[in-house]
């Protein structure tokens, strides 16, 4: 399904349609399943974490506490995201995405999630969790308000 390339603002909506800089995020199938079980050990409450790697392929993941507690809401606390800086600087690598769960909705971006959106060329992954047996993994890419669709392929 294409998006509405008006519902982007500015060369956003240029990019994506030209497939500009945008790529697919590469996270290994064992990384993507600790995603998932952190998801799942944390539900109800969200949880959050961040992927560290080179280029747009995940080397790590980091999985962290959900400072605010909530099931409807997440942050990292300045500490933890400091941790994680230092220890992705010394393994060279980079933020590639930050990922949270969404135990009771879908996988797409919340009103809270794109106001809180403060790396806008990081993707947000979204862990949905409304269908207990089915997790559903999606990413995005949050920027002046507008929601791009980043395609996540998981890899051997």
């Amino acid at each position: 399904m294409e998006p509405d390339p008006g519902a982007f603002r500015d060369g956003f909506a240029v990019e994506f349609a030209k497939g500009g800089s945008f790529k697919v995020i590469q996270i290994p199938r064992p990384i993507y399943r600790k995603m998932v079980e952190h998801a799942k050990k944390e539900k109800p409450l969200e949880c959050c974490g961040i992927l560290g790697g080179r280029g747009k392929t995940v080397e790590k993941v980091f999985e962290l506490q959900n400072a605010e507690g909530s099931a409807i809401r997440y942050s990292i606390s300045p500490q933890d995201q400091l941790k994680v800086f230092v220890e992705m600087e010394k393994e060279c690598m980079e933020m590639i995405a930050v990922y949270h769960s969404h135990p009771h909705t879908l996988s797409y971006p919340s009103e809270t999630d794109v106001k809180m959106a403060f790396y806008p060329d990081v993707a947000s992954v979204i862990i949905s969790l409304e269908e207990d047996n089915h997790p559903v993994v999606k990413g995005f890419l949050i920027r002046d308000a507008a929601i791009c669709p980043e395609e996540i392929e998981v890899i051997s």
